[in-house]
Parts: C-alpha cells; structure tokens; sequence
C-alpha cells in the first residue's frame, strides 16, 4: 500500500503535464496559421511534420492553411489522411472549396458529409451566391433544417446582387433577426436601384446605426447624383472613417466640383490612398495637372492606382512626354504596371509615335497575359500603325483570333494613313468576307484610302454602295472624305456641288478640305466662300486667314492681304507654332521651327542643317518660297523654311539614329510642300530612310521618293 498513488494524486500530477502538453500544440497550431497566413505554407508544413502529436485541430489547420495558399489539392490529399474527421472538419473542407472557387467540389464534399450543421450549409448557400448562381443557393436555403442570421444575411445578399430587390425586401421582412449588417445591405440594395426613399426609410427606422451603415447611405446618395443630401448627412455622422471621408470626396470629383473636392480634401484627418488617388483624376479632369502632381508627389505609399492616376491625367491632358517619363519612373522604383497604366502609355506612345516605349509596353502585356484580350490588341495595332510599323501591326493583326470591327478598322485606317490603297481594299473586301458588319468607321477609313492617292472612281463607288449594299448612311465625316477626294484630284467644284446637295450641315473639316484644294488648284473664288465659312464656324482657327492671305499674296491683292491680318489682330487669333519631335534612346526631342528652338545640341544641329544645305543645293534643290508668308523678304523666306521644325527633327536624326535605321519624325500640322520635297531629296543624298508622321498621314521617303507619290 505504501507504493500505491491516489487517483486524487495521480490527477493533480497529470495536470501540469495536460497543461503543458496543451500549450506546445496551441504554439505549434499559431505558428502553423502565422506561416499559412503570410504565405509560407513549405514552413508551416515543417512544423506540421515535426509535431510529436497531432491532434485534430493541427491537421485541421494544416487543411486550412493549404486551402488559403490556393493549394486546394494538397489540401484535400491532407484532408484523405486525416485519422479522425469531425464537423469542423468538413465546414473547413466546404469553406477551403469555396474560397478558391471551387463550388462543385464543395457541394460534392457537403453531400457526402456524415453530420451537417448550420455553419455546412450557410457555407454552402455562399460558394453558390459567390459565384451568381442565386437560385440554386435559394434551393438550398429553404431547405436549412435550422437558419441562422447569417445564413439568413448571405442569401439576402444573394438576392441584391442579382437585382432581385423586390424579392430581396420579401425575404428581409421574414427574417426572425434583423441586425445592423442585413439592414445595411438592404439599404445598399435600393441604392443601387436608385430607389433613395425606400433606403432613407429603412436607414431612418434602425434601432442602430455604425459607421457603414452611414457611408452606405451617403454613397447611395452620391452614386445618385444627389451630392448635397449626402453632404448633410455627412455632416450629422456621429464618427467618420477612412471610407466615409472618401465617399464623400468622390461625390464632389465625379460631380467635377473640384474646389469642394479640394476643401474637403484639406480637410480630412487622415487622406487614404483611394482619396488621394480620386483628388488626382480630380484634379487632372479639371485641367490642374500641376495639383494633380502635387496630389501624387505628396503620397508617401503610394499604390499602382496612384501612378496609374497620374499617367492618366498626363496623357488626357497632353502632357505626352510628362507621361512617358512618369512611366519610366514607375518601372525603375519597382512598381507592377496595372493594366490602366499600361493601356495609358499605349496611347501615349501611339501619339507620340514613340515606337521603343511602345514595344517595351507590349513586352509588359505579354508578361502579364494581357495581350490575348481584343481590346488590348486593337490598342496595340494602333499604336503600331502610328509609329509606322505596319508590319507589326498587320503580324498581331492576323495572329488574332476572331478579330472584333475595332481591330478591322484599326488595319484599315493605318493602310489609309500610309497610303497603301491597295492593301486598305484589299483588308476591306477580306472583312466583307468574313461576315463582319462594317459600320461608318470602316467606310472613313477606305474613303480616306481613296482620298490620298487619288483613287476617284473607286472611291465613288464605294460612297455610293454605303447605304444601298452596306447599309450605312452616309454622315458628315463622309462626306468630308468626299470632298477631300474630288478637291484634291483638282474637281473643286464637283467638291463644291456635292457640299450644295449633301443632306447633312458642312462642317468645318468639310470646309477646310475645300479650301486645301483651292489653295493648290488656285480657285480664288470658291477659296473666299469656303474660307469665310469657315471663319464663321471657327473664328479662332487661323488655318483660313493664312490660307486665304497666301492665295490673296499669290494673286498680288495686298489690300485684302492687309484686312486679314488687321482681323486677325482684332479677333487675337495666333497661328499654332508648328512642332516636330522624333525619340532617339528612349528620349522624346522636341522641335519648334527657327533658331529659337532650345536643344542642348543645337550647334550640332545647325551645322548639319548647313551641311544639308549645301547638298540640297548640288542636287538642285531650291526652296519654294510660296509656303512663307508673302509680305518678309525672299531672304528671310529661304532662312525661315531652313528652319521648319520638321527639317531640325531629321538633321538631329541623321546625328543620332543609327545607319540602317529608319529616322521617324511626327509633326503636329500638315507638312509644308517645300520641306516635302527638300526631305524627299536629303533622303536619297543620304541614303537613309525617313518617315514622317504629319496631322494627316505618313509619309515615307526613300531614295527621293515618297510613298504619297507627291499626293496629299
């Protein structure tokens, strides 16, 4: 009897070893959660396999862990091996399905459950309104043995998110327990119907409100266009979050009221990301780019969104360059391009013709997976084009399959641009082929095609086939490109008689086309009607007085030469400065025309303009002096048309480009006949390939040919 140990003895010697044992599986179950959490699921698995004894609990969290990882089939493997299973050990395996989608495999493993709970089904009833399917969660919700508020709140939501609002409101007015979170989403759901007097009843009739009840309601109001209401209610708000500061703020900048937006901003206690973000698309709409920056440069965490914001607003703006170099900034601190930013520097890079940037972004949408959505690749075949890779953009072109009208269009308009009539019908007829409807973009595109290389019949045939083969009326763009297509082959006034009889009011691209080719067939009389037309409808263009004064100036009527300009003085209408740029090394050059254009390299620049000069003259080059202003000297007329921005543009490229690669010019208007012809020639004195994109077209010289055949 000495030896023997009372059971009250043996217990109290047991304790502290449970105690102790139950610790180390409670550390041992954190670490494994901590690692799974953090996405270290190799390590959490570690500790897994070195516990001395696995309880339930362990292999539970284990499952979990796998499941939160998106690592569903080790998960389940897990799950196979476990030695015993209990209920939470199912509602875990349901719950990891649901979680990475996987709705089927869920309710395969709830139906083969040994014992459900409310917590199995409520799981089940959301893998299914996850996912849409609403009335198969409804099947299964009226079939609960016992529902819970939430179960009873999940499928309320279900029934929102799917429009069903009236049957939502049914099923809210049956719940035994209505709580804040179910009163709140209800609200939500007349918000978003717009139904705002059955919401405010609801939100006014809580026995308890929190802070999302409120900014449900103020967003409600918002996203309904009734900034003011919601601003009253913003002010009687008991506490303010994060949220409920930016909801506000987002009724004031979608709303455009910018200086509201901006108070309130200022006054926010804590500015979160989403806000900062909302005040630089703010900003950037209201044309304050430079706040806009300000907004950004402030952000000391910024998110992709940030930088997407301010990309955005540079490239709506026309801040081109600003934009791109924003963009290089992004990449060299280590931020994950998002796919509006890249999309953003697309048509960047499209509008500047910047071709490096532009095959760098393609590169990131590859990498991302991207580059397989419609979308983006009619976005890249534009781009394409606009640099002046066609064949670039014809290779993603044909890769791509099924191509939707935007793609269509987008190989047709830069065949168009280029000049290559040819291969615009050709993609034309392919299209009609197809079975693809064509629609008024299309018919631009082929018409233009017509226009510049002088294809008049066929371009007629086609104008004349829109409405009765195609089914497409004919509208002012149209009928732009018609005149434009008679005005140039020199049948002004067939042009003319087509405005008289058109259905639709001219326009000024209309006019303008008309009185383009009066200047170059010299039809003084109709040049006068088309260009106070056009004075009428844009009084602030100067493109028709200077039009207009050089065919008054060709003609000797100086007196009328005089009154234009004093009108032109009197309506202070200025003539855009004309601007080239072309990007060497990833670097946008910029170019106005005359010496007080500024460039680190102007020296250099200068010197091979001389150098040019001197063997344009050899050639046989003399410059036109009728593309200058009629009243300076035939000097200053030579010395000004040396200096045109497009000519600065090509001599720094012949500086810097590379031999064997073709020199890429854009100009921001039409480009002058002079230079065209001095271009065409430094083109075969040198050997080199040029392409320039003017506000029209492209045109491409090589060995003293251009591809226009001298036709634009």
């Amino acid at each position: 009897m000495g030896n023997s140990v009372s059971c009250s003895s043996m217990q109290s010697l047991l304790m502290p070893c449970r105690r102790y044992c139950t610790s180390v599986a409670i550390a041992y179950n954190s670490q494994i959660a901590r690692y799974a959490r953090i996405g270290q699921i190799e390590s959490a698995r570690r500790v897994f396999d070195e516990m001395p004894d696995k309880g339930i609990v362990s292999w539970n969290s284990m499952v979990a862990g796998y499941f939160q990882n998106n690592r569903p089939r080790e998960a389940r493997y897990l799950f196979d091996k476990m030695p015993e299973r209990n209920t939470v050990s199912w509602n875990g395996l349901i719950s990891g399905y649901v979680k990475n989608r996987m709705v089927s495999e869920a309710r395969k493993a709830f139906d083969t459950m040994p014992e459900r709970n409310v917590v199995s089904w409520t799981a089940m009833v959301r893998g299914y309104v996850q996912e849409g399917l609403v009335s198969e969660a409804e099947t299964l919700f009226w079939q609960m043995p016992e529902k819970n508020v939430v179960s009873w709140t999940v499928m309320l939501g279900g029934l929102i998110q799917v429009r069903r609002i009236d049957e939502a409101r049914g099923l809210f007015d049956i719940m035994p327990v209505k709580d804040v979170v179910a009163r709140t989403n209800m609200i939500s759901g007349y918000c978003q119907e717009g139904r705002l007097a059955e919401a405010r009843e609801l939100f006014d009739e809580m026995p308890r409100r929190n802070v999302i009840s409120w900014t449900t309601m103020i967003s409600g109001y918002v996203q309904n266009g009734q900034v003011d209401v919601a601003r009253k209610l913003f002010e009687v708000m008991p506490e303010k979050n994060e949220v409920s500061w930016t909801a506000m703020l987002m009724g004031y900048t979608q709303g455009g009221r910018i200086e509201e937006a901006s108070e309130l901003f200022d006054a926010m206690p804590v500015k979160a990301v989403v806000a900062c973000n909302a005040m630089i698309l703010g900003f950037g709409q209201n044309g304050e780019v430079a706040k806009a920056r300000q907004v950004f440069d402030q952000i000391r965490e910024k998110d992709d969104g940030t930088w997407s914001a301010m990309i955005k607003v540079y490239e709506r703006k026309g801040f081109e360059v600003e934009a791109l170099n924003l963009f290089a900034l992004m990449q060299r601190e280590g931020v994950q391009s998002n796919f509006p930013s890249l999309i953003s520097v697309l048509s960047v890079c499209a509008s500047l013709a910047s071709l490096d940037h532009g095959r760098q972004v393609h590169a990131e949408l590859v990498k991302s997976q991207f580059d397989s959505d419609v979308f983006v690749a009619s976005v890249l075949i534009t781009m394409y084009v606009k640099c002046g890779d066609l064949v670039k953009a014809r290779q993603i072109f044909d890769r791509f399959s099924p191509k939707d009208i935007v793609m269509w269009n987008s190989i047709i308009t830069g065949y168009a641009q280029h000049g290559l009539v040819e291969e615009a019908l050709q993609v034309f007829h392919e299209m009609c082929s197809s079975g693809m409807a064509t629609d008024g973009v299309t018919f631009v595109g082929v018409l233009s095609a017509c226009s510049y290389t002088g294809k008049v019949k066929e371009g007629l045939e086609i104008f004349e086939s829109m409405k009765s083969k195609y089914l497409v009326e004919p509208k002012t763009e149209h009928y732009a490109c018609m005149v434009d297509l008679l005005g140039r082959a020199g049948l002004v006034n067939d042009a003319m008689d087509l405005i008289q009889k058109m259905p639709v009011e001219a326009d000024a691209i209309i006019w303008g086309a008309l009185l383009g080719a009066c200047r170059t067939h010299m039809n003084m009389n109709l040049a006068e009607v088309a260009a106070k037309k056009l004075l009428q409808l844009e009084p602030k263009n100067a493109g028709p007085y200077i039009l207009l004064s050089n065919i008054y100036a060709s003609k000797g009527r100086w007196g009328d030469v005089a009154e234009l300009r004093r009108n032109m003085r009197v309506k202070k209408v200025s003539k855009s400065p004309g601007c080239s740029w072309i990007e060497v090394e990833k670097r946008v050059h910029m170019f106005t025309g005359g010496v007080s254009t500024k460039h680190p390299e102007l020296s250099s620049i200068m010197k091979m303009l001389e150098k040019l000069d001197g063997m344009l003259r050899e050639a046989g080059y003399y410059p036109d002096s009728s593309f200058v202003l009629h009243d300076v000297d035939e000097e200053e007329k030579v010395r000004s048309l040396g200096h045109h921005s497009e000519r600065l543009a090509v001599a720094f490229g012949l500086l810097k480009v590379p031999e064997g690669m073709p020199i890429r010019v854009m100009k921001n208007l039409r480009v002058c006949g002079d230079c065209h012809s001095a271009i065409k020639l430094i083109a075969k004195i040198t050997g080199r390939e040029i392409i320039l994109r003017d506000a029209n077209r492209f045109h491409h010289f090589k060995d003293g040919f251009c591809s226009c055949r001298d036709y634009w």
